[in-house]
């Protein structure tokens, strides 16, 4: 019985995340001065990546998969998500992009997609 339970909330969990990602996605888009960057949340990694709505094209992406040849045990810590958005943050200004829009997937603004955002932010990006 408990089972049942916890599969019907986790679904319940994933449909209120789908539906605030959709009312957030109808609000913000991304051009090729001003890239929209996502935020996707696995089980086991983070990725982020730019995206050029107007042409529907990747600018540029990164995942924690990288730090696997580094033996780090946790890829999804909130050191791997500030890590890995000062690293975007340096591609983003490689590629001359100085401000974005953020898109945080309907995740909350909290633990590793903020981790990541103030990692971007501290490469001088703004959103």
């Amino acid at each position: 019985m408990s089972g049942e339970v916890n599969k019907m909330l986790r679904e319940e969990k994933v449909l209120k995340r789908e539906r605030r990602k959709k009312r957030i996605r109808k609000r913000i888009s991304g051009t090729g001065e001003r890239p929209r960057v996502c935020v996707y949340k696995s089980n086991r990694y983070i990725y982020v990546q730019a995206v050029d709505d107007e042409k529907g094209e990747i600018i540029t992406s990164l995942s924690s998969i990288k730090y696997r040849q580094e033996g780090k045990v946790n890829y999804k810590s909130v050191k791997i998500a500030k890590r890995l958005g000062e690293e975007f943050g340096k591609l983003l200004i490689k590629k001359g992009i100085k401000e974005i829009v953020f898109d945080r997937s309907g995740y909350p603004y909290h633990g590793r997609v903020k981790a990541l955002a103030e990692g971007i932010r501290t490469q001088g990006v703004k959103f």
